[in-house]
């Protein structure tokens, strides 16, 4: 958890989280969670009565602090979303809780941001075609059980197959990679597709899990990508949505080191891809 704050006061050094950059979203309201989630769910977690069996799938302790940080990191994404359309990129510095479904949370996932984001954008009349590329090292089984048959979101995931979860969700497409994958095959595989999905799709909006849990020494990640092999992904995604005109709004993703500085660094990498992005669209 000590990476968020990392991640903040890196940005604040760098110069790319400025009082001009820098947003303060809204809590999620109720409504927004009931469009992409089951309505007893919401109010087991926003009521406080969730039993242990909810609980301890998710793999937190129920508080009033959980549901208040789980409501701040969708209002990120919604809010990152609407930037995006209006600027071009935008990127939330929580989010990618991909293991939530409709029902239930996982893997340290409480509510699906993307999904919930992706609703309100419709329900908003701002958007109604996206793609999620989701690049976690974890399937994005909860983001897929929710747009399951729905032909305006187009979810893509690509992660290491022998890894949580053990039962994946069918997704739109599904990339399983092989333990020990490292940057050069990674990257090639990843630019197809995203030069197929992109042509093919069209998309309104592109929401991008940036995961940095394919990193070599990630604890639970399972491939060998390096520092420079991250720079050069988030480098690829967002300019080739950029450079098609396709509005991105990035979120977090998982990542796990016991140094949180460390991991606030592989973070990083996003926001200056970012940042360089942007000031060449501007």
């Amino acid at each position: 958890m000590g990476k968020y704050g990392e991640l903040i006061e890196l940005l604040r050094k760098n110069g790319l989280a400025t009082p001009q950059t820098l947003h303060e979203p809204d809590l999620a309201s109720r409504w927004w969670l009931e469009l992409a989630h089951d309505g007893d769910y919401v109010d087991a977690i926003l009521g406080q009565s969730a039993d242990d069996g909810i609980m301890r799938r998710i793999g937190l302790p129920l508080s009033p602090q959980l549901a208040i940080r789980s409501q701040a990191a969708i209002g990120g994404t919604v809010l990152a979303a609407r930037l995006a359309l209006q600027r071009g990129i935008a990127c939330n510095s929580a989010g990618g809780s991909h293991h939530a479904a409709s029902a239930h949370g996982a893997g340290y996932c409480v509510f699906n941001d993307v999904a919930v984001a992706a609703r309100v954008l419709q329900a908003m009349g701002l958007a109604m075609n996206m793609l999620v590329i989701d690049l976690d090292v974890h399937q994005g089984d909860g983001t897929a059980e929710i747009f399951r048959g729905d032909g305006a979101v187009y979810t893509f995931s690509m992660h290491c197959e022998d890894n949580f979860p053990v039962r994946k969700q069918p997704g739109d497409r599904d990339v399983g990679l092989p333990i020990g994958l490292g940057d050069e095959h990674y990257l090639d595989i990843l630019d197809g597709h995203l030069t197929a999905l992109l042509s093919e799709l069209r998309p309104e909006l592109v929401f991008y899990n940036a995961g940095v849990d394919p990193h070599q020494d990630d604890r639970l990640g399972k491939l060998c990508l390096s520092d420079d092999g991250l720079a050069r992904r988030e480098d690829m995604v967002i300019r080739a949505c950029v450079e098609r005109g396709v509005p991105i709004a990035c979120v977090l993703g998982g990542g796990y080191d016991h140094d949180a500085g460390q991991l606030a660094g592989r973070h990083g990498l996003l926001y200056a891809a970012a940042d360089r992005c942007y000031r060449a669209l501007t």
